[in-house]
């Protein structure tokens, strides 16, 4: 980023307020990890509270879902119970959006995310997800696609439907009310 995004303090501290209930109230999610340790990551980094509250404000609910032993990175997902009501109607990609000629969504769930400085959820990330519990009962989500897949026209999303999580896919440049992306980041 060529200029760091910050929050204002009553801004910043609201999200903390938010984000420490949310981990507090959904200790199954984080068993082993206390919440001190990530308050002082997100203090350390005012730029992914930044994207943390972007994640908010779109109606994400991230939460921490796990802990990278290897880098020291807490990891927050998108915990809402539906595809996040604010990124959703959108196709796959820039390269996507460029090839609609009409009725064109108002964006792609990749260039959303890279401008709110996460990512798409891996599909391994997904079912880890859906471990947690049930999510994208009524929606689906994108995810991140295999170049190959990609390079041919198509994208992955998933949903969870009969108790089991499906993959699915589609043409990238297609876009539905009831599909978003759910994203992923690490701090």
């Amino acid at each position: 980023m060529s200029h760091k995004k910050q929050l204002p303090a009553s801004q910043r501290d609201m999200l903390m307020d938010v984000l420490r209930k949310r981990f507090e109230k959904n200790r199954g999610r984080h068993k082993d990890i206390e919440w001190a340790g990530v308050q002082v990551k997100l203090e350390a980094n005012p730029e992914k509270l930044w994207s943390l509250d972007e994640m908010e404000s779109t109606g994400g609910e991230p939460d921490v879902t796990g802990y990278d032993k290897k880098t020291g990175a807490y990891i927050f997902i998108d915990c809402a119970p539906e595809s996040p009501k604010g990124r959703r109607s959108l196709c796959f990609d820039g390269d996507a959006l460029a090839s609609r000629k009409e009725h064109k969504p108002a964006n792609s769930a990749v260039e959303v995310a890279k401008a709110m400085g996460i990512e798409l959820l891996s599909e391994e990330q997904y079912r880890d997800l859906q471990r947690l519990g049930p999510f994208d009962l009524k929606t689906s989500s994108w995810i991140q696609t295999p170049a190959a897949i990609r390079k041919l026209g198509g994208a992955l999303f998933c949903d969870r439907r009969y108790n089991e999580v499906f993959t699915y896919h589609n043409g990238a440049e297609s876009y539905y009310a009831a599909r978003g992306f759910r994203g992923v980041l690490k701090v």
